[in-house]
């Protein structure tokens, strides 16, 4: 039988407070890890989290991912609590409409801030971690990545694609060029998940859309990508470093 023990890892989860990462962190408390849970506005939500596992003393932690100094601070603020960091979870992340039909100023300014979060703050924090995990002699990256990097997306996305897309290369980067260092990087993709984040697309494209899509009969939850996470966090899948995981219910299968 394969146990997930956590209990001796400190993880830093970006996006914590809700939907995929609220479904991690508590997957992960609940095996064991000291969880840094990061929130950008939902301090209730971050706290009540973490209250429900006081045994493992994690601790939330704020900062908004669109300033560089936030992020900066976020990162040295969790190394200083804890520390040591073994696992960083690359999870945050926006899903903001901008079709092209937007004046060129509206569309760029969507552009402009869905990069920022999904990808300059992932490289800032990438950066931070390898200086960490360097010093300590070995950890861990999980970036939460997107179907939308390897099938396309809708033209209402193109800079949620892009971001995702920059991602998925730099997380393999990281596994090819530190692997003989001890750290290991690995990306995780879902497909169309059920989240508050994916609710304008529904509301764009209705649920019918979505489930045609798919193979199965029901759409993905946060819930079905929760073990998974756990399971590469535990150190006992390493030797897939640089793999991109698919969890899309079959709707795009390479």
């Amino acid at each position: 039988m394969i146990q997930i023990d956590l209990s001796k890892k400190t993880i830093l989860l970006t996006g914590a407070s809700k939907g995929i990462g609220a479904a991690a962190a508590t997957f992960l408390m609940q095996n064991g890890a000291q969880l840094a849970v990061h929130y950008n506005s939902n301090k209730t939500a971050a706290d009540a989290l973490i209250a429900k596992f006081p045994e493992t003393n994690s601790k939330a932690f704020q900062a908004d991912l669109q300033e560089e100094e936030a992020v900066v601070s976020l990162f040295k603020a969790v190394e200083a609590h804890f520390s040591k960091i073994d696992v960083v979870i690359l999870n945050a992340g926006v899903f903001l409409k901008h079709p092209v039909q937007d004046p060129l100023k509206t569309w760029y300014r969507t552009w402009k801030q869905t990069i920022s979060i999904n990808l300059d703050a992932v490289g800032l924090l990438t950066k931070l971690g390898i200086d960490h995990f360097l010093n300590r002699g070995e950890g861990r990256f999980i970036y939460i990545g997107s179907r939308a990097v390897f099938r396309g997306e809708t033209e209402e996305y193109l800079a949620y694609a892009a971001s995702k897309g920059g991602m998925v290369s730099l997380a393999r980067s990281v596994a090819r060029s530190f692997g003989k260092k001890n750290i290991k990087s690995f990306v995780v993709s879902p497909g169309f998940t059920r989240t508050q984040m994916a609710e304008q697309f529904v509301e764009t494209y209705g649920e019918e859309r979505i489930l045609n899509e798919i193979a199965l009969n029901e759409l993905t939850t946060p819930q079905d990508l929760s073990p998974l996470i756990g399971l590469l966090c535990s150190g006992l899948m390493d030797h897939a470093t640089g793999a991109t995981i698919d969890i899309n219910a079959g709707s795009h299968i390479r």
